[in-house]
């Protein structure tokens, strides 16, 4: 196999990683790297403390290049399924920062403090382009998490592919601030800039002021998920320095779920710079991408990549559960053949549990979760999204969630979870359903309002619709 990374064996003095004020070069990680990859080489499996630091950095490129899978470990999971996860992937060291404090679940393993120096030597060979790269865990949410093996061949089929769609190049220096135990901001955050030979400044948390610093001074992408591009859309009409640094990008990219009409309109609307998204998941990596060069669509999540086929299943009123195959697939989940088998159709498509549909353009919108985003009311198929988009547009409401509920007459009616922008004077129930029906249809609008202070949220962003209910 062609190496995941080539620029690492030309071991560059150019900048690889920032971090705040510690940069890493090529030839400085490549030599961390190196010298640590010697290290673990026959560990079996590594668990990496994922950290935003250079050292989480050094520590998942290392495991690249020794050939031994690496599983991501979020800090701030709590200990019974952080055991659950250490217990189901088995790893035999973790690699860490010297500063961190490690729970309990992980005393066992044997601990590495990540360097940031070192003599690489002679890199070992590439592994099989089926070879476990990293073992990255889903969210659990009708059990416990499942750790999804992805292949070297996975994570070279979707950058090579998003490579194409974004024209992402070694000129390219991306800024996120996007946690790095995940598909979106290790495998694309990461690893990308790395693949591509370009550069990755991470702001370590997320800031309106860390955005506006990097792409003032150089930086051309990026990268982040709704709930930062809420921030930036809040603060864009007025932050003149913001809306300069946004217009100055090449490529801003949004994605791990829908942005809502309402943020793209005001983000354009300041700075003439449109914002681009793209869908996938853990299991997928990525699937569809809106081009750089194509025009954003609000909505739409782009056309299928180049290598990915995709299907919509059970069509029924244009809207169907995508299905897809392809090399950037997967290869199943760790120790669990049965929920492999069940993930798959009989004649061999991933099963994405998303509603979409397609439009004559081959643009993809997704609905939502089949579970949870697609009601069906008074015999309508109705996706949650497009009754957010329409209440976000009301005055009153600063945040919104629209989810389904039983009723003996409809099947399910709908329900618009509501965090006003005023709390002492909310939008009232009728208000709101007479705002959504006169835009979309009088069988869309809300029949149950009920307001909350704010909306629970995951690591990534995306609004946890189940513990709405519960």
């Amino acid at each position: 196999m062609s190496p995941l990374f080539p620029s690492l064996y030309a071991a560059e003095p150019r900048e690889a990683v920032r971090f705040g004020e510690h940069v890493l070069t090529y030839a400085e990680l490549v030599g961390a790297a190196g010298s640590l990859a010697s290290r673990i080489a026959g560990a079996g499996r590594v668990a990496v403390w994922a950290t935003p630091t250079p050292r989480t950095v050094v520590g998942v490129v290392a495991a690249l290049v020794a050939g031994v899978p690496a599983v991501p470990l979020n800090p701030k999971t709590g200990e019974r399924e952080l055991a659950h996860i250490v217990g189901d992937s088995e790893p035999t060291v973790v690699l860490t920062s010297p500063e961190d404090q490690l729970p309990s679940s992980l005393a066992g393993l044997t601990r590495i403090d990540v360097p940031l120096t070192g003599t690489a030597g002679e890199l070992p060979a590439e592994p099989g382009d089926e070879t476990p790269a990293l073992i990255v865990y889903t969210s659990g949410t009708t059990g416990p998490p499942k750790g999804a093996v992805l292949p070297r061949r996975a994570i070279a089929a979707t950058l090579d592919a998003l490579r194409e769609a974004w024209a992402w190049t070694a000129d390219d220096v991306l800024v996120h601030g996007l946690p790095l135990f995940h598909v979106h901001g290790l495998i694309l955050g990461i690893l990308g800039p790395l693949r591509r030979g370009g550069s990755v400044r991470h702001l370590g948390r997320f800031s309106v002021e860390g955005v506006t610093r990097e792409l003032s001074t150089g930086a051309t992408m990026l990268f982040g998920v709704p709930t930062m591009y809420h921030r930036i859309a809040e603060a864009v009409a007025s932050d003149r320095e913001l809306t300069k640094a946004l217009a100055g990008a090449r490529l801003l990219v949004s994605g791990s779920a829908a942005l809502p009409a309402p943020d793209h309109r005001r983000i354009t609307r300041a700075t003439g710079r449109a914002v681009i998204e793209r869908y996938g998941m853990t299991e997928t990596l990525m699937l569809c991408a809106e081009r750089a060069d194509g025009g954003a669509r609000p909505g739409t999540v782009g056309a299928p990549l180049p290598g990915v086929d995709l299907r919509l299943a059970d069509e029924a009123d244009g809207i169907g559960e995508i299905q897809v195959r392809g090399p950037n697939l997967f290869s199943g989940y760790l120790n669990r053949p049965d929920a492999t088998a069940a993930a798959f159709t009989d004649d061999g498509w991933f099963r994405t549990g998303d509603m979409a549909s397609v439009d004559e353009d081959g643009q993809v919108r997704i609905v939502g979760r089949k579970a949870t985003d697609l009601i069906k009311s008074g015999g309508y198929k109705i996706g949650a999204g497009e009754i957010e988009n329409v209440l976000l547009d009301h005055p009153g409401v600063r945040e919104v969630a629209v989810t389904g509920e039983p009723d003996d007459d409809l099947g399910e009616r709908i329900v618009a979870w509501i965090v006003p922008r005023n709390p002492q004077l909310p939008p009232g129930a009728a208000e709101l359903a007479d705002h959504v029906a006169a835009q979309l249809a009088p069988h869309k609008r809300p029949r149950v309002v009920r307001y909350l202070s704010e909306l629970p949220r995951n690591d990534m962003g995306k609004i946890m619709k189940r513990a709405l209910h519960a």
